[in-house]
């Protein structure tokens, strides 16, 4: 009894030596691309505020709404700390042990019946956004062995990824909008003022947007519907979902008719001009306007503007990445930033320099995409990963290779891809499942064992993907605001025990010595970066390390991108390809339909396009826990236009049933002119209804889950990635008990 109060006063003691001091944190806001500085004040232990770091060099003090919600994700009650195992009474904890012992004890007997790839992986959004997965979870990844492998990329920036391996050689050298000093910037299916940039790590945009114009620049956005962006936009151009395609080649037939082409700096090492100067001679902007809803005239002088501006770019990101024609957008907004002469130029687009590099060369004999083809429908895989459109029939359809157990880190692909009903229901047909989160959704609740990771709060971070797209080049290490509980794990930790449990022989012994378990757990990511630093472009110059980013918490900037080609490219000629011949290939298959009065496949049933939106208190399917997020008017409403609406007897605020090929909903809608006749808008991420879920927030917060609407088979033919906009539906109202 003595030793037990003893115990209790050195606890109260130290709990009130934690909560007398008073400390200020600066780190890196890690829930989106903008990776935005925030100064986090904490009082007595508790958080007190969360401001912008007016000092963050790249950043300089903005702030979004979600970063006030990392403390809501910290101190939920709903998030996981210690394992949890599904039993018949429920879910009840585990310990550490047992949940290692029984996760690897399981997928070693799957594999040892049914063979390597009869388990799968499966990584969520979130896992870019944490160091210690990005660098620990390959280690137990590869122990798997598995050709099975899906990811978020598939339904969001693979077409961007596919057009950069096929022109520049890899699949991460990405060119990036010089918005601070561009003099002309079109957007194409983009809404960076809430999305805060996507594919361009640009902190603050709308400022830097505004900028453009305040300098004598102008803006343009081309859309479907008058976003945010758009209404700070000196010009917005509606056009139908899904035929932005042909819009770009009526663009491109103005520059080569007007003979405005030049390939400015780049002309010695890109060849394909003539290749693309004869492909677009067939879509004069006369022949498209009638099907994109883009005049004539006002493309034309869109063009000429954008060729006389001094420096221009052109950015198109996930309203067209995400649709039928994906690949092939993306493909001609490249081409057309480089035949006007706006590839690596300051103003233009160009490549970031990183302070740690993440572009490394393919392994031999590997292409990058198409080294191999999904099970079912063959369709390719790209960077070893197949596209997740086809992840429920590989579960699902029996056979030699079929998907008996899924291994899922920070994902929640039942909201999150085409068809969501169906993967929900082919999960429950694994025969195991477990999954790295912190907390049961949609997709976890299908898990035999969840193993909870640390929050971002609780975890160091350097960014490595985000500073690769970022439109300045600079570097930031966060430090942990808070320490972790001894019952907590960090994803270092999981990761490295799961791979130590799966290895056949001696795995990590024969990868090197120094790869033991235990030495990499004891110096953890901080080390490896800090190798990293010491390997990068930066340290000689600035003596970047590891050190130095701890003596500059705010950040350092490292200057504007620079023109770096052909240096960096990783092509095994160093040229540029203008005119990869699967893009070539594919729009010849696709020219009948693309010149068809329609594109999308709108039919008398199914007359409206979907395409999908985000609001600025949201994050994909994160979030939705916080009440500070979610409170207040709904914001999971179908957007129509007014004309849409009244032929339907729909109002402001009536509930409508919107129906497609593969499922139905209901939900509110709103009636609005910034919406395109003819299309439909609902919000992606939403429909935490399900049962099973826990949620501290009302089901009235819960939204709908508008991906019940899309099509497992309606993708992007050229990459398999998912086409999420551009898909028909129908709406109707429906009466309050009407069921759907």
């Amino acid at each position: 009894m003595e030793n037990r109060i003893k115990a209790c006063k050195l606890r109260a003691k130290l709990l009130m030596k934690n909560q007398s001091s008073n400390q200020t944190h600066y780190i890196a806001c890690n829930l989106c691309e903008a990776i935005c500085g925030l100064e986090i004040t904490l009082e007595h232990g508790q958080i007190k505020s969360i401001r912008g770091d007016k000092n963050d060099p790249i950043s300089k003090g903005h702030i979004c709404p979600k970063a006030v919600a990392l403390q809501d994700i910290y101190n939920d009650p709903d998030r996981l700390r210690t394992p949890i195992k599904k039993s018949t009474s429920g879910w009840q904890q585990i310990s550490w042990k047992q949940a290692f012992d029984e996760v690897t004890t399981e997928l070693k007997r799957i594999q040892r019946q049914h063979g390597k790839n009869s388990v799968a992986i499966y990584l969520g959004n979130p896992t870019v956004h944490n160091l210690d997965a990005m660098l620990f979870g390959p280690m137990f990844f590869r122990t798997l062995k598995t050709k099975n492998r899906y990811s978020a990329t598939s339904v969001d920036q693979l077409p961007e990824q596919l057009v950069s391996l096929w022109m520049f050689g890899h699949s991460l050298l990405i060119p990036l909008p010089d918005l601070d000093r561009t003099g002309f910037h079109i957007i194409f299916g983009a809404n960076p003022v809430v999305s805060n940039g996507s594919l361009m790590t640009a902190p603050g945009v709308a400022r830097r947007l505004k900028a453009i114009r305040a300098r004598g620049g102008r803006l343009v956005v081309v859309d479907p519907r008058k976003t945010e962006t758009a209404a700070i936009a000196d010009q917005h151009l509606f056009i139908k979902p899904g035929s932005d395609v042909l819009m770009l080649l009526a663009m491109l037939h103005v520059v080569f008719s007007e003979q405005l082409q030049t390939l400015g700096s780049v002309a010695s090492f890109t060849r394909g001009l003539e290749d693309i100067e004869a492909l677009v001679r067939d879509y004069p902007a006369e022949k498209t306007a009638s099907i994109t809803g883009v005049g004539a005239e006002q493309l034309k002088t869109l063009v000429r503007d954008f060729c006389r501006a001094e420096s221009a770019s052109c950015y198109g990101r996930i309203g067209v990445s995400t649709q039928q024609y994906g690949t092939l957008t993306q493909w001609l907004i490249t081409v057309f930033n480089i035949v006007t002469g706006n590839l690596d130029i300051a103003g233009g687009t160009m490549f970031s320099k990183p302070a740690l590099e993440v572009l490394t060369a393919r392994r031999a004999g590997k292409k990058g995409f198409a080294d191999g083809f999904s099970r079912i429908r063959k369709l390719p895989n790209f960077n070893g990963e197949f596209p997740v459109a086809t992840l429920a029939e590989e579960i699902t359809t029996g056979g030699e290779g079929q998907i008996r157990a899924l291994v899922t880190s920070a994902g929640n692909p039942v909201l999150s891809i085409p068809n969501g009903k169906q993967l929900d229901a082919a999960l429950g047909k694994l025969d195991y499942m477990v999954s790295i989160d912190i907390y049961l959704n949609e997709t976890t609740r299908h898990a035999n064992i969840i193993l909870p990771p640390l929050s971002a709060l609780e975890r160091s971070h350097y960014d490595l993907a985000f500073q690769a797209l970022a439109i300045r080049n600079g570097a930031k290490f966060s430090q942990p605001v808070f320490k972790a509980g001894k019952q907590q794990r960090s994803d270092t930790q999981i990761f490295l025990e799961l791979g130590w449990r799966m290895q056949s022989g001696n795995w990590f012994k024969r990868a090197g010595g120094w790869l033991k378990k235990e030495i990499l757990q004891r110096r953890g990511s901080e080390w490896i970066v800090n190798q990293k630093l010491k390997q990068g472009p930066y340290y000689k110059s600035h003596g970047l390390d590891m050190k130095k980013l701890r003596q500059n918490p705010h950040g350092i900037d490292l200057g504007p991108l620079q023109p770096c080609l052909p240096g960096r490219l990783f092509t095994a000629d160093k040229m540029i390809d203008l005119a990869p011949e699967a893009c070539l290939h594919e729009l010849q298959r696709v020219h009948k339909t693309l010149l068809a009065d329609n594109p999308a496949a709108v039919t008398k049933e199914f007359d409206l396009l979907l395409i999908g939106r985000r609001d600025p208190r949201t994050n994909n399917s994160w979030l939705h826990n916080s009440y500070r997020m979610v409170k207040g008017k709904k914001r999971c409403l179908a957007f129509v236009h007014p004309t849409d609406a009244q032929s339907r007897g729909i109002r402001h605020g009536d509930e409508v049933a919107v129906r497609s090929q593969v499922g139905a909903i209901k939900i509110p809608v709103s009636v609005t002119e910034e919406m395109m006749p003819g299309v439909i808008s609902i919000p992606h991420g939403w429909g935490h209804d399900m049962d099973g879920v826990k949620l501290s927030i009302a089901k009235e917060h819960a939204g709908v889950n508008t991906n019940i609407l899309t099509d497992e088979y309606f993708i992007d033919s050229l990459s398999g990635n998912a086409a999420l906009n551009g898909v028909p539906v129908s709406l109707s109202k429906v009466s309050i008990q009407e069921e759907v």
